[in-house]
């Protein structure tokens, strides 16, 4: 009974922790102190008079994550097993099957082997759905699934997986997997070193800065920095990454708070490695936090041309602290702003529309800023390019897409269809694009764009209505329009999802690495950034122009 009780009431007192993580709200102790009673009381009450037996762990950890999602989506709580996984995040290291893994609708499925780990080393390739797991077979397993892929080095597991619905078995060692910041770097040409980064964990800086000493003595005299799709991470990493183009003692980022210890100036703090030598950063939609903050510093200080698409406006830092029986809540608790002092949020968390979502920052409301030669540049929403190019944004149909699994589950029937294509990938042909279609279409591909979504919606209303009858005519002819116009969506964006295609196809043949090495003489984005660094004075000119 004592046991039970403990069980019962151990997690409200986890809860008066909060009220010791900071001393930044004694203006409000006592508004605090009335809660935390409150809820205490509340929790108790609930445990101890419920009709059913009740899962104390279950319901505290959901109402504290309930609690900080209204707050905004980078404030989280992390339970033990939580902690685990953001220090994975965070140091680039740990011991696993070495890939990249997915649960939709209850399948757990292999998106991406990493070569010459354990899940390729088995056998595992991209699409394949893991059934069992040891004794577990997953479909009577709600938990997180991935947990069972993890243990100490050389342990051991059997594994049953479907393959094109075929059953297959084999037998998983785990490893000490390496998660590298820069996963590759080479040549575009013969003068301009191709760095991609994607993440900024513990090691990022040390691997650019080792790319970059590399590249200049293979012959490079031009940069290019990709940060496309990278979502951020250590914010004294992208720190120390600017810190190789600029000199000692620059200001990079400044963070503000309500709470006067949150407020901070990151300036560059060793020799630099090359003041001089040009360089170019790719952003996209994709680009987030720590990649905003080195684009828009290296911007703001008129060291880089930045070149694809806007930003994602990530301009929030968060920082983990520890609570009590090992779990954390990782809390939002600065804004930051580049050099020139703009910050570039994107969504205001503040305010929220009637459906509980962040309202963007209208352009209306954009604040000009100074660079240090001059030039205009502004906050609100995101890094905008020196030079914006269509391609590098995703169209909505291409972003159903990808979300859906549409582009990854055809490459997954193409490879099988092809097994022996190897290094000799050939460009995606306006027929077998055509292929694709088909494909959609027989799989009944549902594109769930926000219109679809809002359409299925009203139906559901209207049958709980009861008044679906009287308007099934009226929604089929809408819900056949919307399919008509998707499909022209398809072809006006054939180029970028034949590009999606041909990305996606190059992976399952040649891993991420072939990828990159692809894109250094066929990505478009790449060769214009190559373009224009072999052109000295139209360089400067965009880091001049005012």
């Amino acid at each position: 009974m004592l046991n039970k009780l403990k069980k019962r009431y151990v997690l409200p007192a986890v809860a008066v922790g909060f009220l010791f993580v900071g001393t930044g709200f004694k203006d409000d102790f006592f508004e605090i102190a009335k809660q935390i009673e409150i809820f205490t009381t509340l929790f108790k009450t609930v445990n101890t008079n419920y009709v059913d037996e009740t899962n104390p762990g279950q319901l505290m950890d959901k109402a504290i994550k309930s609690m900080l999602a209204d707050l905004d989506p980078y404030t989280n709580y992390f339970n033990e097993a939580d902690v685990a996984k953001f220090k994975i995040n965070n140091t680039g290291e740990y011991t696993g099957i070495g890939a990249l893994i997915t649960r939709k609708e209850g399948k757990l499925i292999i998106k991406e082997p990493y070569k010459d780990y354990p899940a390729d080393k088995a056998g595992l390739k991209a699409g394949d759905e893991i059934i069992e797991i040891g004794d577990i077979i997953l479909a009577d397993f709600k938990e997180d699934a991935s947990e069972l892929l993890k243990g100490s080095k050389n342990t051991k597991i059997n594994i049953k997986y479907l393959r094109q619905g075929k059953p297959n078995s084999t037998e998983l060692v785990l490893s000490e997997v390496d998660v590298k910041a820069v996963p590759f770097y080479g040549l575009v040409g013969k003068e301009t070193g191709y760095i991609v980064l994607s993440q900024f964990n513990g090691k990022a800086s040390a691997e650019t800065k080792a790319a970059l000493t590399d590249l200049k003595g293979q012959g490079a005299k031009n940069i290019i920095l990709d940060l496309r799709g990278n979502p951020g991470g250590l914010l004294n990493e992208a720190v120390n990454i600017c810190n190789l183009f600029i000199p000692q003692g620059e200001i990079i980022v400044t963070t503000k708070s309500k709470n006067e210890k949150y407020n901070n100036t990151y300036k560059t703090t060793k020799p630099p490695v090359d003041t001089e030598i040009p360089l170019v950063v790719l952003v996209d939609g994709k680009s987030a936090s720590a990649s905003e903050i080195v684009s828009g510093a290296l911007q703001d200080l008129d060291r880089a041309v930045i070149v694809g698409s806007r930003s994602f406006g990530k301009g929030l830092v968060q920082r983990p602290l520890d609570l009590t029986y090992g779990t954390q809540v990782k809390v939002t608790i600065s804004r930051y702003y580049t050099p020139s002092g703009r910050g570039i949020q994107a969504l205001d968390y503040t305010h929220k529309d009637a459906d509980g979502k962040a309202i963007r920052i209208d352009k209306a409301n954009y604040n000009a800023f100074k660079t240090r030669a001059g030039r205009t540049v502004y906050d609100g929403g995101g890094i905008l390019p020196d030079v914006e190019l269509e391609e590098s944004k995703q169209s909505a149909i291409a972003d159903a897409l990808v979300r859906k699994d549409g582009i990854f589950n055809y490459a997954t029937n193409y490879y099988y269809k092809n097994p022996n294509v190897g290094n000799n990938i050939p460009a995606v042909s306006d027929a077998e694009f055509e292929a694709f279609k088909a494909y959609l279409k027989k799989e009944k591909f549902e594109f769930d764009t926000e219109t679809e979504v809002a359409l299925k919606e009203t139906l559901v209303v209207a049958k709980k209505e009861k008044v679906d009858a009287s308007i099934n005519a009226e929604y089929q002819a809408l819900l056949a329009a919307l399919q008509k116009s998707e499909e022209k969506e398809l072809t006006a964006h054939k180029q970028e999802i034949k590009q999606l295609l041909t990305d996606e196809l190059i992976k399952r043949y040649q891993y991420k690495e072939g990828l990159y090495k692809y894109y250094t003489t066929s990505n478009t984005e790449i060769q214009k950034a190559a373009k224009l660094l072999a052109n000295n004075a139209e360089y400067k000119a965009i880091l001049t122009k005012k």
